[in-house]
């Protein structure tokens, strides 16, 4: 597994750029990639997330905070220079997508071998406790993959409380009052001070069984590629903001794999314009059931004919087909 690193790049757009280059243009069929990068203050949105909802827009723009959009699903998380973020990418060998514990477990291995008492929880978190100190997402395009998360190790706590709107609803399903008693930082729970660059060092040590990991330096043809993905992806206001029409009909729910909400236009009784947002993990492109509805009659019986065609769990992972309609009608 060839590890790559760029501790001078804190450009999230260039780092995202970079993990998006590994996954699609690097010879992941017969070689795994480790990958570490650091981000400055930025918001990191789940790909099927509503920028403008998930996130303080006035504070971002007052304290100059970067918003990019990633290709994985999930949940929106603040990056700062305390923030370490990794990505496995590897082939997908059909058995690893959603399958968390196999990618959290050497990063959970090596906190523990460093005193922190880490342990996977729920979908897709690293706890210590009831606290969380990191949340983890994956993509799946053409038999390759990437599962990526972040370790809080001295995050601006209160940056990540002013930057994001988490809703109620979520809290509550997590049984917390306050993002700021939910989330932690790994130096809280470690004996001594450590700097981020022996934490780096140390989660290598343990990860690569003490051996110095092989290197993969990207090189001036790769940059170029990577420089063009950045430029037309992830610095891309389209991508990264999207246009959010007023809807007609709201409907939103949260289920076990995640929120679902389902914004509707209908005009005369027919399904004129759908966006559906949330923070679930699915492998389909979720454009595909927006499609789906787009000229269906607002109708129960009409809907459900309509998505029973699509195999629902590729686009929302375990949600069922009648528990879409009955969100959706």
């Amino acid at each position: 597994m060839k590890f790559i690193f760029n501790p001078d790049i804190r450009d999230p757009k260039l780092n995202l750029a970079v993990e998006e280059y590994i996954l699609k243009h690097l010879n992941v069929e017969h070689e795994d990639y480790f990958l570490f990068y650091i981000n400055g203050p930025s918001i990191i949105i789940g790909k099927n997330q509503n920028t403008s909802e998930e996130v303080n827009l006035k504070y971002i723009e007052e304290n100059g905070i970067d918003v990019v959009r990633r290709l994985s699903g999930g949940g929106a998380v603040y990056h700062d220079e305390g923030n370490l973020n990794f990505s496995f990418i590897t082939k997908d060998d059909g058995n690893s997508f959603n399958n968390y514990k196999k990618f959290t477990q050497p990063i959970v291995d090596a906190l523990k071998q460093l005193g922190v008492e880490a342990e996977l929880t729920g979908r897709n978190d690293i706890q210590v406790g009831e606290r969380k100190i990191s949340g983890n997402a994956q993509f799946t395009t053409r038999g390759r993959m990437f599962s990526h998360g972040t370790l809080m190790f001295n995050s601006n706590i209160e940056e990540v409380v002013n930057s994001l709107n988490v809703s109620e609803e979520k809290m509550r399903s997590k049984g917390i009052k306050s993002v700021r008693s939910r989330v932690a930082n790994i130096t809280e729970f470690l004996e001594s001070e450590m700097a981020m660059e022996h934490f780096i060092e140390a989660l290598l040590h343990s990860i690569y069984d003490g051996k110095e990991p092989e290197r993969y330096v990207l090189r001036d043809e790769d940059w170029e590629i990577v420089q063009d993905i950045s430029k037309e992806r992830y610095a891309n206001w389209d991508w990264n903001f999207g246009k959010s029409p007023k809807f007609d009909v709201e409907s939103k729910r949260r289920f076990p794999i995640g929120t679902i909400d389902v914004r509707l236009n209908v005009n005369k009784g027919t399904i004129t314009e759908a966006k559906i947002y949330g923070d679930f993990f699915g492998v389909g492109d979720i454009h595909d059931v927006e499609q789906a509805l787009v000229g269906t009659r607002f109708e129960r019986g009409a809907i459900r004919e309509q998505l029973s065609h699509l195999d629902i769990k590729h686009y929302f992972g375990n949600v069922e087909l009648e528990e879409l309609v009955d969100l959706i009608s």
